[in-house]
């Protein structure tokens, strides 16, 4: 059995993209862009998940059928060595992430480019990301609202990535009010966070799992044994008093 790569080159994300779009899209599955969201949120989350448990998600329900074990082994790498690329995008350390480690979603060449001049199919950068990193969360659902209960960042977290899913903003001040257009400038600033925002929730749930050293304390001596005082009594008679 060969092993998946650590990360996708082109040839295999376009490879992976394709798949995507013939045989998940259709079937209401996950596009690269969402599968990318999807298992970024799998690597970062309070407790791990098997391939048997997210894989039929990336379908759409149910994997496809392939033509034979060759092919459903190249579809099992592809799909690995995206885990391995996201898992490598949460664990980095530093100020400049990799290319080849970056979020698989479509951004302009052009930052500054006017948002007048995008088609309105490109306004909404980021949403199918978002929509991918909020299906995986569901597949754990009450382990995340744990974290969400206790750390008010996560939300703050996870308030951003909704507003990419949704296109839409509420003013915490004023929550009764009609939600805000999130504009495309507010999204691109959004996206372009997503690699910190990771790495802190890789840190915590890194944390999270930890075990916990506990404190060593010394054996305490018998009742009959001398007081370690210096004393010259016998514990029961000296410290040991109660």
């Amino acid at each position: 059995m060969s092993t998946p790569p650590s990360f996708l080159d082109d040839n295999q994300i376009e490879r992976l993209s394709s798949l995507l779009e013939q045989r998940a899209v259709p079937f209401k599955g996950l596009n690269l862009e969402a599968l990318d969201g999807f298992l970024s949120a799998l690597v970062v989350a309070p407790v791990p998940a098997l391939p048997d448990q997210w894989q039929p998600q990336v379908w759409g329900g149910q994997p496809p059928r392939w033509n034979d074990e060759d092919e459903a082994l190249q579809v099992q790498n592809l799909l690995m060595g995206h885990w391995n690329m996201c898992a490598a995008r949460a664990r980095f350390e530093g100020e400049d992430l990799p290319d080849h480690l970056a979020p698989l979603m479509w951004l302009p060449e052009d930052p500054e480019q006017a948002e007048e001049a995008l088609d309105e199919s490109e306004l909404d950068v980021g949403r199918d990301w978002a929509m991918g990193f909020f299906t995986a969360v569901m597949l754990h659902e009450a382990e995340w609202d744990t974290w969400l209960d206790e750390h008010a960042w996560i939300e703050e977290i996870f308030d951003l990535l909704d507003q990419l899913a949704s296109g839409e903003r509420i003013d915490p001040e004023n929550p009764e009010a009609p939600p805000a257009r999130v504009s495309y400038r507010e999204r691109l600033d959004i996206c372009m966070e997503l690699p910190a925002m990771l790495a802190d929730l890789n840190h915590h749930r890194v944390d999270a799992l930890t075990p916990r050293v506990p404190i060593r304390r010394d054996a305490e001596p018998g009742r009959n044994d001398d007081c370690p005082c210096g004393s010259g009594k016998k514990y029961k008679k000296c410290c040991g008093l109660n």
